[in-house]
This record gives structure tokens, sequence and C-alpha cells, in this order.
């Protein structure tokens, strides 16, 4: 089970840890971190979490095999898919449609064998030129949104391909699905790069959406089989479940049994932009209608949606602190909304309310996953600061301190918080990366 390690000597032989023979697979000869192994690179997924993190947490807390695992913002699953190759029960909740759709897909994945996939595969191929992608029912406010996002033709062979993977009717549909989705940005009138609304000014693909989605699944049947090589195909324990974490039971979870850890890359303060993000593939795969997009997208924990009235409300909440977060964390907010100055902007003056609403949010995450833990259960969080400007000072965020006293209020213990190293982010948006990150550690009451 290590994980920053090649192997180790035994008897003057060398054994490669598991962790080692599952990024070989990929085919990464470098001594570059593989972070896409497995099913993994099924779905991009924005803000998710390492994979080798993920590993090194269960690894630090020293949580057995036969050990029940919880992720209250499991995202796209990659905490699911690591508990799922080292033979662990898991259970993820995310109020994203399309994150629980993701995870479960990579879930089915790894537990179909490789070359079920590619005869499924072969099959939807050869049947989406037959298919009529304007059937009789269809929903036309569904249609008319994604023609305004794809030309005719891109909208014809998605659609085409979508009924034939499903005309399947094969566990594999999901991950083909899965597989089919995360192109659709590169070949929408969207800028792929971006993370809002935004028209595209670069050319769409030459390449036919239907040769490039197959060459791409191949390359991932390809990392899968390699990967079924070192830990077969089987049937997992581990599960993502559609629910809001502020609202968990153990009844929508199917928890019969409480967990012995939990661990989550939760999302931050003024967080990415999860759903508008995946807009185009929620309406595609039918998940969310176009009118669903945004009220789904101001639900989530930590999003900078925020409505002329909800403002007037939430600043009345935090005044009186409402959600009776601890002193420490409602004066700060406070702090930071008697600093707001004549020339800031209305995004930076509503940092305050947004970060109290994100606040409350984590509290509530706090209060509901609480009970459904063993006592002295560990929960690990890798949490990021930031900071804000406002009346021309600076005001450094450190919201791993900020979450680990309002954890403590919600009957979690502190522990230990740890400065990890970050990432260097690169790209589109590497200026609005977080800067750095820590491990918090608290345990339940």
């Amino acid at each position: 089970r290590l994980v920053y390690f090649a192997g180790v000597l035994e008897g003057g032989c060398f054994l490669p840890t598991m962790q080692a023979r599952l990024e070989r697979r990929q085919g990464n000869k470098s001594k570059r971190q593989s972070t896409r192994y497995s099913a993994h690179g099924l779905h991009e997924y924005k803000g998710k979490f390492n994979p080798q993190v993920v590993r090194a947490m269960l690894n630090i807390l020293g949580v057995p095999v036969d050990s029940r695992v919880i992720d209250p913002f499991c995202g796209s699953g990659t905490s699911l898919l690591e508990c799922a190759h080292i033979g662990m029960a898991a259970v993820g909740a995310d109020i994203s449609p399309l994150a629980v759709f993701i995870a479960n897909a990579k879930l089915k994945a790894v537990a179909l064998p490789a070359a079920r996939l590619r005869q499924d595969l072969a099959k939807a191929i050869e049947l989406a030129p037959m298919m009529k992608p304007a059937g009789q029912g269809q929903d036309p406010a569904r249609r008319e949104y994604l023609l305004s996002w794809f030309t005719p033709e891109v909208h014809d062979e998605i659609e085409r391909l979508r009924l034939a993977i499903e005309a399947v009717k094969a566990p594999s549909a999901h991950p083909l699905l899965a597989a089919a989705s995360n192109l659709l940005r590169e070949y929408s009138l969207q800028d792929p790069r971006d993370l809002r609304i935004r028209r595209r000014r670069s050319p769409l693909p030459a390449k036919p959406f239907a040769c490039a989605y197959q060459e791409a699944t191949c390359r991932l049947l390809d990392k899968l089989e390699s990967v079924q090589q070192v830990i077969g195909a089987s049937r997992t324990q581990c599960q993502a479940i559609l629910t809001d974490t502020r609202q968990m039971t153990a009844e929508k979870l199917g928890a019969e049994v409480k967990f012995d850890c939990a661990l989550t890359s939760p999302p931050y303060a003024t967080a990415l932009p999860y759903i508008d993000t995946q807009r185009l593939s929620l309406v595609w795969l039918g998940l969310a209608a176009p009118a669903d997009i945004l009220p789904l997208e101001a639900n989530v924990i930590g999003s900078r949606e925020m409505r002329t009235q909800a403002k007037r409300d939430l600043l009345a909440q935090m005044q009186g602190n409402g959600a009776r977060l601890p002193d420490a964390q409602a004066d700060y907010c406070m702090a930071l909304q008697n600093a707001i100055g004549d020339g800031d902007g209305f995004r930076r003056q509503a940092v305050p309310l947004l970060l109290y609403r994100y606040f409350a949010g984590m509290s509530q995450a706090f209060l509901a996953l609480h009970p459904l833990m063993k006592p002295g259960a560990p929960f690990a969080l890798i949490v990021g600061s930031n900071h804000t400007v406002l009346g021309g000072k600076r005001f450094n965020i450190d919201t791993p301190r900020h979450l680990t006293a309002i954890a403590s209020a919600c009957g979690w213990e502190a522990v230990e918080t740890i400065p990890l190293q970050t990432y260097q982010r690169y790209g589109y948006h590497m200026n609005n990366a977080i800067g750095a990150e820590s491990l918090v550690i608290v345990r339940a009451r």
C-alpha cells in the first residue's frame, strides 16, 4: 500500500508496490507521477483529488482493508476508485448528478472485463449511423439547448451515438456514455478551456466526433486492461449516491453500519462552478433540464451564485449569526463586511456573504456526517487557503483553521493540521489556483 515508493527490498529481492505497478501500466516510464491510470482518466472534473493523495491519506490514518469509508463530497469518485483498488467498501455523496454519474461509471468500468467493454463499444459504433437523432418524444427544451451550443452536424452525431450506446443495454453503457461526455466541451461552441459560458473563437476539431470518441475510448480501455492484470476485474463494494451532504442520513446512503473513516476534498469558499462548467454533459445525458442548471449551481456549498433578495437575507443572517457559527468565524465574516470600500466591485463586495454562507454549509455538513461515524473515527480533509482584497487591504483566509474550529463546534475533535506541498497548476486558470493546501484531521467525539 505504499504510495510514493517504487518498491521495497526484501531478502535481496526488489518487490514493486501496487501503486508503482498501476502507474507503470499507464505507459508512463518517466519519473513524473501518473494521475490518470486505471479509470481516473475516464472523465475530466475540475478540482478533483489527486489519487495518490487519497491512498496516502488512508495509510496515514491507518485504515484497515476491511473498513467502511465515506467521502461526503466525492466529486467524480477519485477516493471511491482508490478504495475499490485496495478492496475497501466506500460510499460517496455529492449534490452534482454528473459527479455521481462519472463516479459510478468509473467503478463499473474497473469491474467489467475490458474485453466486454470493447465488444459493446464496437456494437455502439456500428449502430450509431442507423439511429435517428430527432426521434418522437424528444424533449424540445433539451433539443433547443443543445442546438444552441452544438452545430447541427455535431448535434446529430452525438445524439446518434448516445442512442446507440443506450441501445446496447449493457452494464458497459454507463462508462461508454461517460467517455463520450468527456469530449462534449471540445466539440461544442463554447470555449473548451473556460469554466464559464463564453463562445469559442477557435475552430472546431477537424476530426469527426465519432472517430475521436472511438480513439479516446480505446486508449482508456488499453489502460483498464493493463490495470486489470494487476488488480483483476471484480465487483466493487463502492458506490456514489446523489444527495446533499448537508442532509445526509444513513437511510439516504443505504448505510446500516457506521463508517470507520471519512476523507474528502471539500469545495472551497467561492468554489469552482462545478455545475455550470459541466452543463452540456448534464443536459446531454438527461441528468438535468436546462432550467435546472442555475438553481442547482446556486445550491452547491461554496457557490458564487446569489440573487439580490438572497443577499439581503444572508446579510441579515450574518449580522445576527443565524447559522450559529463559532464567534471567531462569525466575527471574521463581519470584519470583512466592514472592510468593504467604495472602490470594491460587486464581486468583492459579495465575498463576506459568500464566505459566511460557505462556513454555514460546512457546519451543516459536519453535523450531518457526525452521527454516521463510529466513535473516534477519523475525518481527513484536504483544504486550501485563499485571500481577498477589501478596501485596499489584503485578507488571508485561513480556511483550514476556520474549518477546524467549525468542526470542533459540531462534535469533532481537532487532531492535526499538516501543511502540504501544492502541485503547480498550468494553463488558462493558473492565476486562480489555490496557492496553499493543508491536510486537516479531526475525529468524531
